[in-house]
């Protein structure tokens, strides 16, 4: 590498050292991820909500449901929820926060209806408004404050939990919990990430993208979905998609620094960062 380029790359991750600074201080809150308990173990299975955990379910049920899990996102909805018990669970968009459509409130219903030990992780920001939607369920909270810059004070932030790589997937916060619960070993199931294989553009230059998951998304939820893309071009999905990819290497490089293994259990998946492992 030129000694010029050197120079422009070190001024940008100075700059985006400062920023994420800045974001820190105006926007991180108190992280309340608490250590997991010895009972559980050192390793804990992420359930993701790709197509590919539907099979996963099917080859290791029984396993699953004697392992320390975390779900996320609507997986709460699906039937598999009750008969997994996950222990752990992750909400991470504002949409679950501050939206009352049907598919929402029947999420929050079937959280409170748990009957078994479950600890929420909201983003700090919600953590108010999580306890109001789920007074009976434990509530921690982490910072989606996404950091960028120099790795050294980047890993710092990461370990006291201030932010955490630009989290533009559920899945990216859910490993950085795991990671801050304590958790030496992650396994991640329906991590398919296989986006690409679905994106196109249609005869009126509306984005399209259909980004299916391991329980039937009814009419009501495929429509919000669709509405999310309108207004954004093809450039801006791929940026967040390239985004997204990126931020997993980085997981990779602190995870590595913590002494953490994180392994892809997910067949066909598009994540390139972590070591593929059957689980």
């Amino acid at each position: 590498m030129k000694t010029s380029d050197k120079m422009a790359q070190a001024a940008s991750l100075l700059l985006a050292t400062a920023k994420s600074a800045v974001k820190i201080a105006l926007q991180s809150r108190r992280c309340t991820i608490s250590h997991h308990a010895a009972e559980e173990g050192d390793t804990i299975v992420i359930l993701a909500n790709g197509p590919s955990l539907r099979d996963t379910i099917a080859s290791h049920a029984a396993q699953l449901s004697r392992q320390a899990t975390m779900a996320v996102n609507f997986a709460a909805n699906a039937p598999e929820f009750a008969m997994l018990r996950p222990g752990r669970y992750v909400l991470a968009d504002p949409h679950f926060f501050q939206s009352s459509e049907p598919n929402v409130r029947q999420l929050w219903q079937n959280l409170n209806n748990s009957t078994w030990p479950l600890i929420l992780y909201v983003p700090a920001t919600f953590a108010s408004r999580a306890r109001d939607l789920a007074p009976g369920l434990r509530i921690e909270t982490f910072n989606a404050v996404g950091i960028e810059g120099f790795k050294r004070p980047c890993h710092a932030a990461f370990r006291r939990g201030m932010g955490m790589p630009r989290p533009r997937n559920v899945l990216i916060a859910a490993i950085m919990i795991a990671i801050k619960a304590g958790f030496s070993t992650i396994y991640l199931t329906g991590a398919d990430h296989s986006w690409l294989r679905t994106i196109g553009v249609n005869e009126r230059n509306e984005v399209e993208s259909i980004q299916p998951h391991f329980y039937n998304d009814d009419k009501r939820e495929l429509k919000r979905s669709a509405n999310e893309y309108r207004g954004y071009h093809l450039h801006d999905i791929l940026n967040s998609f390239t985004v997204a990819f990126r931020s997993y290497h980085e997981i990779a490089a602190f995870a590595a620094r913590e002494g953490v293994n994180i392994y892809n259990a997910t067949p066909g998946s598009f994540i390139d960062a972590f070591e593929r492992r059957s689980i």
